[in-house]
């Protein structure tokens, strides 16, 4: 089984990108934020604590995240070649935690983390236009936004040099076409696959 993550700010594109290399490598997309997002809608215990977290910016705990993520693995059939990993993990504990249930659990590792790097003006920018054509109400709010961003640099960018440092770490230039960020991603997990 291969593991990538997609890491990089809100609105960075992780998911157009991780739609795009589902298509060519046959992965299974995992959004943790899709997830929590479906258990919202169904109102479950989960949903309801997550929905005031992410309204308010901030991110929901580890435990439940890792949960989530732990069944999806357990429960993916012969067919699923890999996972892409889209907004986890956000924090050091919980890539800690993670490597930790693939090494004891599993017998394995992460391939790569691919990250997609972009100015916080860009990403402003494309977060609000994604909440007028998605209607995301967790996208509506500048100060939410701004929120989210903040918390990322405080919370997330930690997790480079975590990755750096076990040599799993690839930036993207997140500032590109579409198309271009593809290419750039799909030429580092070529090389990942061929090391």
């Amino acid at each position: 089984m291969e593991y990538y993550i997609i890491f990089g700010p809100p609105g960075a594109g992780k998911g157009t990108q991780s739609s795009l290399l589902v298509e060519k490598f046959k992965f299974r997309h995992v959004s943790t934020g899709q997830l929590l997002r479906d258990e919202i809608k169904r109102g479950s215990e989960i949903g309801v604590i997550a929905k005031g977290l992410i309204e308010s910016g901030q991110y929901v705990s580890d435990s439940i995240v890792l949960q989530m993520v732990k069944d999806l693995i357990n429960s993916a059939g012969p067919s699923v070649k890999g996972f892409i990993f889209d907004g986890f993990p956000r924090t050091i504990c919980q890539a800690e935690s993670f490597d930790k249930m693939l090494r004891e659990e599993r017998g394995e590792e992460i391939n790569g983390v691919l990250s997609l790097e972009v100015d916080d003006e860009i990403i402003v920018s494309r977060i609000r236009k994604r909440a007028e054509v998605e209607g995301r109400k967790d996208d509506s709010s500048l100060n939410t936004v701004l929120d989210r961003i903040s918390t990322y640099h405080e919370k997330t960018e930690p997790l480079k040099e975590y990755y750096i440092r076990r040599g799993k770490f690839f930036a993207i230039d997140g500032g590109v076409t579409v198309n271009e960020i593809f290419n750039n991603i799909c030429k580092v997990m070529e090389s990942i696959g061929n090391e």
